[in-house]
């Protein structure tokens, strides 16, 4: 992985920290069932659920970029492609929200920084495999 992918991921990571406190400041868990479920299953008081799930949301987020993303390689680039995917149904998933309750649903801001950011870094994922590609063409190719 580049050093621009690497640092993508670590802007990716910072949108979703800021993505997560403006759903706590929302409230999101009180407006959207998949997060009121996944709230309660940690805690009676949602707030406080919605919080611990979204805190080990990010470790695991951090861990991926202390680990394999900043370490590059195959195991990096396959985390980094995860990540992109989660985020751009992440970021999807409250605009259109948003778009069908023709208004502000809880996330939407930092959801548009989600999908720029996760697409920057998608864009440059696949940068980075044509450049790989062009310095080391794949075995049994004709050449």
């Amino acid at each position: 992985m580049s050093r621009r992918s690497k640092l993508l991921f670590l802007l990716l990571l910072i949108v979703q920290a800021a993505h997560s406190v403006e759903e706590y400041v929302t409230r999101l868990f009180d407006v959207f069932a998949p997060a009121r479920f996944i709230s309660g299953l940690i805690s009676d008081d949602l707030a406080f659920g919605f919080a611990i799930a979204n805190i080990v949301l990010i470790a695991i987020f951090a861990c991926c970029y202390v680990g394999p993303v900043r370490a590059g390689g195959r195991a990096g680039r396959f985390v980094a492609i995860i990540w992109v995917a989660i985020e751009l149904v992440n970021g999807v998933g409250h605009t259109t929200l948003a778009v069908l309750n023709r208004g502000y649903f809880a996330g939407a801001i930092t959801a548009v920084f989600l999908l720029v950011a996760a697409t920057s870094l998608a864009f440059s994922l696949v940068a980075d495999r044509r450049r790989c590609d062009l310095v080391a063409p794949s075995v049994g190719s004709a050449g």
